[in-house]
């Protein structure tokens, strides 16, 4: 029997139904690892299919398709080291649904497999809807050590490790699909701390990374002692492949003895990073050369531009001012400094021949009502047709820049300023991104621009400039206040009482609430973006757009 074995962490990049790319990903992850010194190597949650499958996991061709990998991977383990990989296994019969597993390779064959027992059903999880559930855990030995098994959601509840504790685990190694959100890193630490308290068994917890649609995946594995001691931590945001070295020590209790000890990042970085990854993943696994967007001169495209350079290099981004009379000549300067200090090309495209000829087409059609509303979408939805026109030809996705403060209220334009196929901050309220915009302009995390967002775009009145002296704050309540009104409404889900009770005056929550309520259908239509905070409009936050209930103030 061992009284040492190397398990190598594998946190990795796949791609959802990418499986022979994850096949190969997952070969060479192997090959270092048994390079390195590494007895067995374990995978993120469901690695050959990518995670998560969606609706993709009922399609048997995709099951094939993965049992084959793994058969494949399987037989490279005669010469190199075992290992746990995750994929989908097919259904045990007609009207079954396939299984969340974990496949034990070592020997040249398949060992074993585990199904996860606990399917999440809540937030952005929809396991139930597509897996069946393991009717228990298993527990593999490799090297005469018990290797207890838990996937993912099974150890947020302690019966699978109890369970596996009984069976005679030794470790426990927990395969993970946790996508980031603030806070996110503290709250799987705590889960893992309690099953580690209460099975007195060491853990490690190897979590994916990388950006799958609008989630993202922000690594940050971990391993914890037998006593609930941090012995390991990966970086968050990017791969790696660490060996942990465990011992036993004379009490029959296994101990890290070597392994390496990352930082983690954490406030306005750990959006931005994660804002970077998403980009990058959703535009590079998508297949899009690159990446356009207009820059107004104003502080959300300031930074989506930012993000796409840091993203993809600024060579492979190309913004558009595209002026009309009421822009200013502010506006005009701030995206050009902006665009140099990124060393991303700018061109001007002036929209008010196409906005002049369109008064001209359409103002003996509306009568002799006066100016309003109407005349301020036109110019809007002119940049969006001008912006799609360029996209098609150019071959380059658009990105569009409003905020979560304009999405939850409607302050944005349906095929005007919300066109494009993704949105960089789509889960980031508007003092947020001055918060993300502060911490950019002090660091340069990937070498590509120091300081990029001139201090005007940051200290100037937020406008549309879609009128005269236009400025937010004439339609909206000042952002400190309404982000304070829409966490209570969006992430709390408070009454309208509990929110009235922290200073807000009750006709501006009504007014709020109102917003938000009657601007679903926009948000129905809007681009995809990564998810950042608890609670992500369309993720997380599924709301019907015909709907009757509004609170009330009572008091």
């Amino acid at each position: 029997m061992t009284h040492r074995l190397v398990i190598a962490a594998i946190q990795a990049n796949p791609t959802v139904g990418a499986i022979a790319a994850n096949e190969k990903l997952a070969r060479e992850r192997m090959a270092q690892a048994h390079a390195a010194g590494a007895d067995i190597a374990l995978f993120s949650e469901l690695f050959l299919t990518g995670y998560p499958p969606e609706d993709l996991a009922l399609k048997p061709a995709l099951w094939a398709a993965g049992k084959a990998a793994v058969e494949r991977l399987a037989l490279d383990t005669k010469d190199s080291c075992a290992a746990l990989v995750g994929l989908i296994w097919p259904a045990a019969g007609p009207g079954r649904k396939p299984r969340n597993a974990l496949a034990f390779l070592a020997d040249g064959v398949i060992k074993g497999v585990a199904f996860k027992c606990d399917l999440p059903n809540y937030g952005v999880f929809d396991e139930k809807r597509v897996f069946e559930p393991g009717e228990g855990p298993s527990v593999f030995e490799w090297k005469g050590v018990k290797l207890g098994v838990p996937v993912c959601e099974d150890i947020w509840a302690p019966s699978v490790c109890a369970d596996l504790k009984s069976q005679g685990a030794e470790i426990l190694l927990v395969p993970n699909g946790s996508p980031f959100r603030r806070l996110a890193d503290s709250e799987r630490m705590s889960v893992a701390t309690a099953r580690v308290a209460e099975t007195g068994l060491p853990m490690l917890y190897v979590n994916e990374v990388g950006g799958q649609d609008e989630l993202v995946f922000d690594g940050g594995s971990f391993a914890l002692s037998a006593t609930g001691e941090v012995v390991m931590r990966l970086p968050m945001f990017e791969e790696a492949l660490a060996l942990t070295a465990w011992e036993k020590a004379d009490d029959g209790v296994w101990v890290c003895v070597e392994a390496p000890m990352d930082d983690w990042v954490s406030g306005p970085e750990e959006v931005y990073r994660a804002m970077v990854l998403g980009l990058r993943d959703y535009v590079n696994k998508s297949g899009f050369p690159g990446v356009l967007l207009g820059l107004s001169g104003g502080v959300d495209s300031a930074i989506v531009a930012v993000v796409a350079a840091d993203a993809l290099g600024p060579d492979r981004v190309r913004c558009f001012m595209l002026p009309s009379r009421y822009t200013s000549q502010d506006s005009l300067d701030d995206a050009a400094r902006c665009a140099q200090r990124l060393g991303v090309r700018l061109d001007e495209i002036a929209i008010s021949p196409a906005v002049d000829a369109f008064a001209e087409m359409l103002t003996p059609h509306f009568g002799n009502r006066a100016p309003d509303l109407t005349e301020e979408n036109i110019q809007a939805r002119t940049r969006g047709l001008a912006l799609m026109a360029l996209s098609n030809k150019l071959g380059s996705m658009l990105l569009t820049t409003g905020n979560k403060s304009e999405m939850a209220v409607g302050y944005a334009t349906l095929y005007g300023d919300m066109c494009g196929g993704y949105n960089v901050l789509k889960d980031v309220y508007k003092t947020q991104v001055y918060e993300v915009c502060e911490w950019r302009n002090a660091n340069d995390p990937y070498g590509v621009a120091v300081s990029p967002i001139p201090e005007r775009i940051l200290t100037k009145a937020p406008s549309a400039e879609l009128r005269p002296d236009q400025k937010d704050q004439d339609s909206l309540p000042e952002y400190a206040e309404l982000d304070a009104i829409l966490h209570g409404l969006v992430e709390e889900e408070a009454t309208l009482d509990e929110i009235v009770a922290r200073g807000h005056a009750p006709e501006t929550v009504e007014r709020v609430q109102r917003l938000l309520y009657n601007s679903e259908y926009k948000r129905r239509q809007a681009a995809p973006g990564v998810k950042i905070g608890p609670r992500a409009f369309g993720r997380d936050r599924r709301y019907p757009i015909v709907n009757g209930f509004r609170d009330a103030v009572t008091t």
